[in-house]
């Protein structure tokens, strides 16, 4: 499962570092870290025009933006509705 936090795309600009783009299918556009190779950005100007899609826990403090909507929920595996009921860890138990 993966959370995204929308913004324009002028209100995005990359400070350190050189990403890495590729094309993953059709008009989606998917960005990273050159360097690590951590998941940065998602694009697609067909679906999603003048919007960058960043993953949010590569953001500074992705405690800030918390989620509003689950999205492409018709491929949600059954187990996921309720992910709240099992044990959690902090760390590897």
């Amino acid at each position: 499962m993966m959370s995204w936090a929308e913004f324009p795309d002028a209100q995005v600009k990359v400070t350190k570092g050189q990403l890495k783009t590729f094309n993953s299918s059709g008009t989606a556009m998917r960005s990273f870290c050159g360097d690590c190779g951590t998941g940065i950005f998602y694009t697609n100007a067909e679906l999603l025009p003048g919007v960058f899609e960043i993953q949010s826990a590569t953001l500074d403090d992705p405690n800030l933006l918390s989620p509003t909507m689950q999205i492409q929920t018709a491929e949600r595996v059954e187990w996921m509705t309720h992910l709240e009921s099992i044990t959690a860890y902090e760390r590897f138990p």
